[in-house]
């Protein structure tokens, strides 16, 4: 995404964790995912809509008719890169590896090559997919 995009999100007190484009019942959507230490709250999700809406509508960041969303990524989220890892240092991790070898645990550590899942360094080239989970 634009750095200039990030700034802007930045601004708002806020910090750009991701964006997908999905499609959902036959509708194209595009969806800035956002984060602070504070939380996300409606109010932040409209304003950082506000600021970008204008900006998309003249720069489209996919092609076609879609809708735009602003979102907090949630308690349980997905984590896609190694700064998403080290943001959730302490959090409970479901992963998949390219093997569909499954690993569950807490983050211990992590930096730019690899993740720490209690005695397993585990490279992130090697995995599939990762995703935060909630003990209720």
């Amino acid at each position: 995404m634009n750095e200039n995009i990030e700034k802007l999100i930045e601004n708002c007190g806020m910090k750009l964790y991701d964006t997908e484009s999905v499609t959902e019942n036959g509708h194209k959507i595009f969806r800035v995912y956002i984060t602070s230490k504070e939380g996300v709250s409606l109010e932040k999700c409209e304003e950082v809509s506000r600021i970008l809406s204008p900006i998309f509508d003249l720069n489209p960041p996919i092609s076609g008719h879609y809708y735009f969303e602003v979102s907090s990524p949630g308690i349980e989220r997905s984590l896609k890169s190694p700064k998403h890892f080290k943001a959730s240092i302490g959090e409970n991790v479901k992963i998949k590896l390219d093997n569909e070898t499954s690993i569950e645990g807490i983050i211990k550590n992590a930096d730019d090559d690899y993740v720490e899942i209690g005695e397993d360094k585990i490279l992130y080239k090697n995995i599939k997919k990762a995703r935060t989970y909630f003990e209720w």
